[in-house]
């Protein structure tokens, strides 16, 4: 064995352990029962062959956990069976197919090849799909360059781009029935593995450029495995165990269309509709496809960092940008928020011309976004700050006055934290403060019967009118006086209650 294939069999050989790790942790969120041990397994693998039992359980698991059917046929309207059946195309001879095929196949490192199988499907996909191409052109026109860098600098074949329609559409938000997220339709584990990461406000699953890089490594480590990008296209679709599982079956065959009837369903049809994909933007002008007119184009587009969290109403607020236009240039924000965290650089792209408009008036952009922000409602203290709450027992001797005292607090706040309709209070009742401040050294005697203190009536005497939430100490408050001087120049010795309508006498105390 040479050593550049020994280095291939290593290769294999760890990127399949990395696998089945993955499928063990997805193992524990599936409520299937046939699992596979949460442990790394040594899996032999020779050119094309891995050791049958761990296949069946790499397979297994990527089935159940990692597989994500084609968007194909989430995305165009499914089309009868008989009329998939029907590839006759007045405007498309076999001749002429056969011929185009061979066009193709010479600028790829892809093998297309003619057969009646994808004659069959190209055909039906011109005769019921032809009306949704135009729109895919249009935002094709806006992603693929973006594709074509990365691919380029992973040394992959440009026309994978096209992957990307077959499992998306070119929509950045789209979700499979499985979870499968973004143009490239990752697995929220997978993602992670590729360093997508995912908040309350961000999928980067969703962001065109990173999840294209994410997918370009991918697909680069299935390339090292079969050294063929047929196959590696095959495995990203179904996982190199199936993969790897149908070239044994066949006979160690390495052609896609020797080993496709050993594929599962699903991915027998996919590499078809790959090239049916391909021919078909290759060719759209001999068949008549004019792409729509592009809402922008990616030279058309600058962005911005945020200094602080903004909502994409309020950017379209200040700088006139349509909504429906920065979630098409912004689609990892999920919420439509640009979010603001420490030691993270979140961006918002925007029109080039619009984006010369938030830098010109950024601080008037962020004053309203603060304006903004005053608006909304605040939180009640009983539920903000809980850290900063305390829970007070009711003594002998308590009263709200006191209490609120002790705590730096107003009686009103403590009535309305507690939902309190009158000043009375039980000993042993719990008490919700959120306090301003803790002043142990203030308190009332804690007795029911309060100390007789008799304090001189001095100064001029007013009157005052209890009304409801009045309350001694807020009385006393008011009128610069003691509550000790209101018990005594009132006789309030018994208890605290006040009735509604009772008149208090108050004097002013004058200064020593």
């Amino acid at each position: 064995m040479t050593n550049k294939m020994k280095k291939n069999k290593r290769n294999r050989l760890l990127f399949l352990r990395l696998i089945f790790v993955g499928t063990c942790m997805f193992a524990q969120e599936t409520p299937h029962q046939d699992t596979i041990p949460h442990t790394t397994q040594e899996l032999e693998i020779d050119e094309y062959t891995i050791a049958n039992d761990s296949l069946e359980k790499i397979d297994q698991q990527w089935l159940q956990n990692l597989y994500k059917k084609a968007e194909v046929d989430s995305v165009f309207p499914m089309f009868a069976k008989e009329e998939t059946l029907d590839f006759s195309l007045e405007e498309l001879a076999t001749d002429t197919l056969k011929y185009r095929l061979e066009r193709l196949n010479e600028k790829t490192p892809f093998y297309i090849e003619y057969n009646k199988e994808l004659e069959r499907i190209i055909k039906s996909y011109l005769k019921y799909r032809k009306r949704y191409y135009p729109a895919m052109m249009a935002r094709a026109d806006y992603y693929f360059p973006f594709f074509e860098e990365q691919l380029a600098n992973y040394n992959i074949p440009l026309e994978m781009k096209y992957l990307a329609i077959i499992e998306s559409a070119l929509r950045p938000r789209a979700k499979s029935p499985v979870g499968a997220t973004g143009m490239w339709q990752f697995m929220y584990h997978t993602g992670k593995l590729y360093n997508l990461k995912v908040s309350s406000y961000v999928d980067e699953r969703q962001d065109p450029l990173k999840s294209t890089k994410a997918a370009c490594q991918y697909l680069s480590k299935l390339h090292d495995i079969f050294d063929d990008w047929d196959l590696a296209l095959a495995a990203y679709n179904s996982g190199p165990g199936n993969v790897s599982k149908a070239i044994r079956r066949s006979g160690n065959r390495t052609n896609y269309w020797n080993i496709r009837p050993f594929l599962p369903k699903e991915t027998s049809d996919y590499l078809p509709a790959f090239y049916a994909t391909m021919y078909i933007f290759e060719y759209a002008k001999e068949h008549g496809i004019q792409k729509e007119t592009p809402r922008i184009r990616h030279f058309e587009v600058d962005s911005v960092q945020v200094k602080q969290m903004i909502s994409f109403k309020q950017v379209s607020d200040m700088v006139g940008t349509e909504v429906e236009l920065l979630e098409f240039l912004n689609p990892a924000y999920k919420l439509n928020i640009v979010p603001y965290v420490q030691g993270r650089n979140y961006k918002l792209a925007l029109p080039v011309k619009d984006a010369l408009a938030f830098a010109s008036k950024e601080q008037e952009i962020y004053a309203y976004v603060d304006a903004q922000d005053k608006k909304r409602e605040k939180p009640l203290p009983k539920y903000f700050e809980m850290s900063q709450r305390i829970r007070y027992k009711v003594q002998s001797g308590d009263y709200l006055g006191a209490i609120g005292e002790k705590f730096g607090v107003y009686v009103r706040d403590i009535k309305r934290w507690n939902n309190l309709s009158s000043n009375n209070l039980k000993v042993g009742q719990r008490l919700t403060i959120f306090p301003k401040k803790i002043n142990y050294t203030i308190s009332e005697p804690k007795k029911q019967n309060v100390a007789k203190v008799q304090i001189p009536k001095q100064g001029p005497k007013r009157e005052h009118t209890i009304v409801e939430g009045d309350n001694l100490w807020d009385i006393a408050k008011k009128y610069k006086v003691t509550v000790t001087a209101i018990r005594s120049w009132n006789n309030l010795w018994t208890n605290n209650n006040l009735k509604l309508g009772k008149k208090l006498v108050i004097y002013k105390m004058l200064d020593k």
